[in-house]
């Protein structure tokens, strides 16, 4: 697109466009074409784009600090993981600056509590799932459950088994000597908008609780209001020893964090893990107003309202499509799933000034501002609805 272009590694498959501003569920490109927005940057903007709580909130930090260390207390941090820890099951957080650092720290936390507070070196085994991801590090792309992530990059480190998605028998024979922690995603979202089944979860939790192990919940994607629930987990009514958070913590500024349980606070004692910019004053600046946001308006509840929706009109409206399959999700994270490949029908819709995006190569997925508006809802859905009955109504 620009001059600069050929100055970046190719290593994204990228739209031909470059947006210049963002207001609320909707996009701006050089050109000055509106777009409505029903993917939040890959389910990052939850609270649309640049919502006015947290652009004041940074503007007034931009104007006092953006760095010092974390040897030195950070008084912004304190009050964000007092604010996960005041709505969750979890007790103690670690800040980072990315989802794939969240998972990253978790698989630490998990393999150093049984190294050396349990004492237990030779249990360090984590099991994860078939069409997971987990992120793009070393480890949590070997973490992962999708082959294509991991092309060209062995060796990968060890310490990783794979189980098939919602089956407790084949879970309950992965788990042998070696194993520390089950991890899992409540709604696989890259894997194909891929919720758990709720006796599954149960299982996970019961086998957890049976063989003394850890049960990690990534909600990077999941969390902060998008499913219904603050954090997916609460779904299924059971209680992580970690869970994972990212994109939607920060509305757009990079933060991560992982939150545990407080028998884990001893496995990462002084010097065991850090991050140089992790918890800095302007990503948890967002943090505080994005989660006091959500909260003072109850978006959670927004979301399962809408997400409900969202999943009865797209059914209305593309009974008896041949090309659709399924449409599944949780909340405001909906896959609508395809006989075919996804990637031109995108490209349609994109066409008709409407943002979604892919999950795996059948799948459609919307994840739209929590503060979408129903008109600006109803035009979005029209819209996709319409490029898949022309697209059934071509291939007949």
């Amino acid at each position: 697109m620009g001059e600069g272009a050929n100055s970046l590694f190719p290593n994204y498959g990228r739209y031909p466009l470059a947006f210049v501003k963002g207001e609320g569920s909707r996009l701006w490109d050089e050109n000055g074409k509106e777009y409505l927005d029903l993917m939040c940057g890959l389910a990052v903007t939850n609270l649309g784009h640049a919502p006015k709580q947290v652009k004041e909130r940074l503007k007034d930090q931009v104007d006092q600090l953006w760095h010092t260390s974390n040897l030195f207390h950070i008084p912004n941090q304190e009050k964000l993981a007092k604010l996960l820890t005041d709505n969750s099951c979890g007790d103690a957080v670690f800040f980072c600056n990315s989802g794939a650092e969240a998972n990253e720290a978790a698989i630490k936390l998990a393999r150093r509590y049984f190294n050396k507070v349990l004492g237990k070196p030779d249990q360090y085994e984590i099991i994860t799932f078939h069409l997971s991801f987990h992120g793009r590090t070393l480890a949590t792309l070997t973490a992962t459950g999708q082959d294509k992530v991991k092309d060209g990059f062995a060796p990968l480190p060890e310490g990783f088994v794979y189980a098939p998605y919602n089956d407790s028998e084949a879970l309950e024979q992965a788990i042998g000597p070696k194993t520390c922690a089950i991890m899992l995603e409540m709604v696989q979202g890259e894997g194909g908008v891929n919720p758990a089944d709720p006796a599954f979860v149960a299982r996970v939790a019961e086998l957890c609780k049976q063989h003394g192990l850890l049960l990690i919940i990534d909600e990077i994607q999941t969390g902060i209001g998008r499913t219904g629930k603050m954090f997916a987990y609460e779904h299924y009514g059971v209680e992580p020893d970690i869970f994972t958070l990212a994109k939607g913590l920060g509305s757009g500024m990079p933060i991560g964090a992982m939150v545990g349980k407080e028998h884990l606070r001893s496995a990462f004692s002084a010097g065991s893990h850090g991050s140089t910019f992790g918890g800095n004053y302007l990503s948890t600046a967002a943090g505080i107003a994005t989660m006091e946001t959500m909260l003072a308006e109850k978006l959670s509840d927004r979301a399962a309202e809408l997400g409900d929706y969202i999943v009865s009109t797209l059914k209305e409206k593309l009974a008896g499509n041949p090309l659709v399959t399924e449409i599944r999700g949780l909340g405001m994270l909906i896959g609508i799933g395809c006989t075919q490949p996804v990637a031109d029908l995108i490209t349609a819709i994109q066409e008709q000034a409407v943002l979604v995006v892919s999950a795996g190569p059948n799948v459609i997925r919307l994840a739209p501002s929590l503060l979408i508006s129903k008109e600006d809802l109803d035009r979005g859905l029209d819209v996709v609805c319409s490029v898949l009955s022309k697209q059934a109504a071509a291939a007949v």
